[in-house]
């Protein structure tokens, strides 16, 4: 018993040395936007995917009584491949897959504190599905002039496990035709399914004539960032102290983020005690 006790105390020391290690490398590193992962907005599913209204709204009125400037993707990277300033306290909020709860929850919440919001949009799902958006919500969000709306690609098929490089170009290529043809313009971003890049598929994605292309991995997008594996911080429902953790997510991301890679990291090893040390909200 004395053993397992020293054990533990061993592991749990190294866990806060490991800590505090990151802790004060986040701190020295300074800069970054916060690029916000949603999916879901509602009061009826119960899941982690899953925000509800009154927890989102309460998410973008912080971010408006704050002083967060919402910006899109292309003011994004042209901040970070050329510089171009931004203004104070930058923030880009995302949504994927175009649930249709997007255009009755959250499009009525982000035009009441005039806020942008970006889409990405599962292609061959659009009007198909009753829990998807339709093409005439989607056209009326993107004149809204709030709302970007961009690819998700064709059937929300993970990009890394593609059966073969036609099918992977398939995906990026005929999404983006999609949404060009029916809203007449640009398609410039895109988020992987399921966060699903490898070395393949950033370079398919960026011969698909793609700007740049967002992941699922918890972090900030730096200047000089991969333009086609960019970090987001991924916010989630149905968890206690909800805005608690919003907040800490948003504020805290040079810490919490560097910490949750560190985890997942210690889970995939097999040191799961060790990483149910580690606390990320």
């Amino acid at each position: 018993m004395w053993l397992s006790l020293k054990k533990r105390l061993f592991a749990a020391f190294i866990a806060i040395i490991l800590i505090c290690i990151v802790a004060i490398w986040a701190c020295l590193d300074t800069g970054g936007v916060p690029v916000l992962n949603y999916h879901q907005i509602n009061d009826r599913d119960h899941n982690s995917l899953t925000v509800s209204t009154t927890e989102f709204d309460q998410q973008m009125k912080y971010l408006k009584d704050n002083g967060y400037h919402t910006i899109t993707p292309a003011e994004l990277m042209d901040w970070a491949q050329n510089g171009t300033p931004l203004p104070d306290k930058p923030v880009v909020i995302t949504l994927d897959d175009g649930y249709i709860d997007n255009y009755e929850e959250a499009y009525p919440i982000l035009k009441k504190y005039n806020l942008k919001a970006t889409i990405f949009v599962i292609t061959d799902f659009v009007g198909v599905y009753p829990n998807y958006l339709t093409w005439d919500t989607i056209s009326e969000m993107h004149q809204s002039g709030l709302i970007d709306i961009e690819s998700h690609t064709l059937s929300h098929e993970e990009l890394n496990k593609a059966p073969s490089t036609e099918e992977l170009d398939k995906q990026l290529k005929e999404s983006r035709k999609a949404l060009e043809w029916r809203l007449n313009k640009t398609v410039d971003f895109i988020a992987y399914p399921c966060g699903s890049d490898s070395p393949e598929v950033l370079e398919r994605t960026k011969l698909a004539g793609y700007r740049g292309a967002f992941t699922v991995d918890y972090g900030l997008v730096q200047q000089d960032e991969r333009a086609y594996a960019m970090d987001r911080v991924p916010i989630f429902g149905c968890m206690p102290n909800e805005m608690r953790r919003f907040k800490a997510r948003l504020r805290l991301t040079r810490i919490f983020a560097p910490l949750s890679k560190l985890q997942r990291n210690l889970y995939d090893s097999g040191h799961d005690k060790l990483a149910n040390l580690i606390p990320v909200p």
